[in-house]
C-alpha cells in the first residue's frame, strides 16, 4: 500500500507547477495576441485606426474591410482555384509520394537505396527560376491550372518522413499478404497507406497550408490571371488599398465618393482584414489534424 505521505507532494513541487501554468499562460497569450491583434484592426473603421492604441476591442466597429474584400469582383472564382489547387495538389501528392516511399521502402527493389538517394539530392540541387520557367513553358503548363499541382507531385521531403514511418511497420505483414497472391500496387494502397495515416495526416496539412499560401508561381505562371488563387487576389486588394490610400492625400485627385471610400478602408485595416481571411481557414482545420501531426512528424522522425 502507497504511502500518503509520499504521495502529497512537496512545497517546492506545487511551486514548480504554479510556475509552470504561469508560464504557459504568458507563453499563450505571446502567441495568441498578435492574431487578436490583426482581428480587432480588421473590424475598426480606417480613420479610426489610424489614430493607434487599439489593443483589445475595436473602437469604431465596422465590417467594411471584410465587405470590401468579399465583395470584390473574381472572389468566388479565386476561392474556387484556391480550394481546388488545395485538394487536388494535397491528394495527388500524398497518393504519388506515398508510392514513391513506398518503393524506396521494398528492401527486395534493387534499386531502392539508388532512388531514394537520387530524390534526397534533388532537395540541396535545383535548376534555378529561370530554366524551370522555360522548361514549363515548353512543356505548355503555363497558364493553366495544372502548373500549381503537377510540378509538386513527388515531394523528397515527404519521400523522407513518409519512407521512415514504413521502415518501422513489420516486413511480415505485406509478405502474408505476397503470400495470398496480391500485387504490389494492392499492397500499398489497401495494406500499407491504411496503416500510415498518421504520417499522411501530418503530410496532408503541411501540403495543404503550403498551396494555400502560395501566391508566387501563381504570379509567375499565371501573368493572364484566368487562374489567380484568393491569395494571388488578396494581393491585389492590398496593393488597390495603397492606391486609395494615396488618391486621398492628393487632395486635388478624385471625386469626394472615391475619397471617402479611401478614408474608410486604408492600407493598415484591410492588411489585417487578408491577414484574417488567410488565416482563420488553416486555424479551423488544424485542430482536427493536430494529434496526427504530432504523432507522424515525431515518428517519422525518431525513426528516420
Amino acid at each position: 500500500m502507497v504511502r500518503q505521505d509520499l504521495v502529497k507532494k512537496t512545497a517546492s513541487g506545487k511551486v514548480f507547477d504554479v510556475f509552470n501554468v504561469v508560464l504557459m499562460i504568458i507563453l499563450s497569450f505571446f502567441f495568441i495576441y498578435p492574431f487578436w491583434q490583426q482581428l480587432v484592426m480588421s473590424l475598426n473603421d480606417g480613420i479610426d485606426a489610424q489614430r493607434g492604441n487599439l489593443y483589445f476591442w475595436p473602437r469604431v466597429f465596422t465590417l467594411n474591410n471584410y465587405d470590401y474584400i468579399f465583395k470584390t469582383k473574381g472572389m468566388l472564382d479565386a476561392l474556387f482555384w484556391s480550394l481546388a489547387r488545395v485538394i487536388v495538389g494535397t491528394v495527388t501528392q500524398l497518393v504519388c509520394t506515398g508510392f514513391l516511399a513506398y518503393l524506396t521502402s521494398v528492401k527486395f527493389f534493387t534499386l531502392h537505396a539508388w532512388l531514394r538517394k537520387m530524390f534526397v539530392l534533388t532537395m540541396y540541387i535545383g535548376g534555378g527560376m529561370i530554366p524551370v520557367y522555360l522548361w514549363f513553358q515548353q512543356l505548355g503548363l503555363l497558364e493553366s491550372f495544372t502548373v500549381y499541382w503537377l510540378p509538386g507531385v513527388l515531394s523528397a521531403y515527404g519521400m523522407m518522413i513518409i519512407g521512415a514511418y514504413m521502415d518501422g511497420l513489420s516486413d511480415s505483414i505485406a509478405e502474408s499478404a505476397r503470400i495470398d497472391g496480391a500485387r504490389e500496387v494492392t499492397i500499398y494502397f489497401r495494406v500499407v497507406a491504411p496503416m500510415c495515416k498518421p504520417v499522411f495526416a501530418a503530410l496532408a496539412v503541411m501540403t495543404a497550408v503550403g498551396h494555400w499560401n502560395s501566391w508566387f508561381d501563381v504570379m509567375l505562371y499565371n501573368a493572364s490571371g484566368s487562374y489567380d488563387t484568393l491569395q494571388m487576389l488578396l494581393r491585389d486588394i492590398l496593393i488597390e488599398s495603397n492606391k486609395l490610400a494615396e488618391l486621398m492625400k492628393d487632395s486635388t485627385a478624385g471625386s469626394d465618393a472615391v475619397k471617402g471610400q479611401a478614408a474608410r478602408i486604408t492600407t493598415q485595416t484591410m492588411r489585417a482584414a487578408t491577414t484574417m481571411v488567410v488565416t482563420v481557414p488553416i486555424v479551423c482545420v488544424y485542430p482536427f489534424f493536430q494529434k496526427y501531426f504530432v504523432k507522424g512528424i515525431s515518428i517519422g522522425a525518431v525513426k528516420g
